[in-house]
């Protein structure tokens, strides 16, 4: 209902195609560096997505860009990400990367390992941009594995780390902590988390 709401009061405007329905059997994996872990007052350092289509990931396609933050970051950051100052301010500004990527993703649905944060870190440049927040569907790597493990052993907490979860789907952790690593890995996790949907699939807490 809303998306219908936001066609009509968009109509014309140049930002429609984000509103239009998902394309089926397509995700896009979506990752950020950011300066810290706070929405309201931290900021987006990288921006990587690939896409996912016909069960395979689209690499070719991806899309990646360094942005220049509007604050400062300590030691802490930079042991977290590896991105220093100097590099972070070779970026550019997340409006330009935000009107580079509303465009390429389109209406498809994102993926993402916690993804609410990530959404919450760009929603209110989309809004800027565009008059509304991401409008796409989402589905989230850990919830979903959550679920299957749930099914496999109701009775196990399921163990939500990254590591735990590309490890029992067999998948290699990519460049851990990098945007384009983060994003690839969990594509890959969720087209493994897709075939693992038979009796076989354990998921220990």
């Amino acid at each position: 209902m809303r998306r219908w709401w936001l066609r009509r009061r968009h109509a014309g405007s140049e930002w429609t195609a984000l509103l239009h329905a998902p394309p089926a059997g397509e995700w896009v994996s979506l990752d950020l560096e950011t300066t810290g872990l706070d929405p309201r007052n931290d900021h987006i350092l990288t921006l990587a997505a690939v896409p996912i289509r016909g069960g395979v990931v689209v690499a070719s396609e991806r899309f990646e860009q360094r942005i220049r933050p509007d604050r400062s970051f300590g030691i802490d950051s930079i042991r977290h990400h590896h991105i220093t100052p100097d590099e972070a301010a070779e970026g550019v500004s997340v409006t330009a990367a935000m009107r580079a990527f509303l465009p390429w993703l389109g209406s498809r649905t994102l993926l993402g390992y916690h993804l609410a944060f990530d959404v919450a870190m760009l929603a209110p440049h989309a809004k800027a941009i565009t008059g509304f927040a991401l409008p796409n569907p989402r589905v989230d790597l850990a919830h979903a594995f959550a679920a299957r493990a749930r099914r496999a052993q109701p009775d196990v907490p399921p163990n939500l780390d990254f590591q735990h979860i590309a490890d029992t789907l067999g998948v290699p952790v990519l460049g851990r902590h990098s945007a384009l690593g983060d994003a690839t890995t969990v594509a890959l996790c969720w087209i493994a988390l897709q075939s693992a949907g038979n009796s076989n699939f354990v998921a220990t807490g």
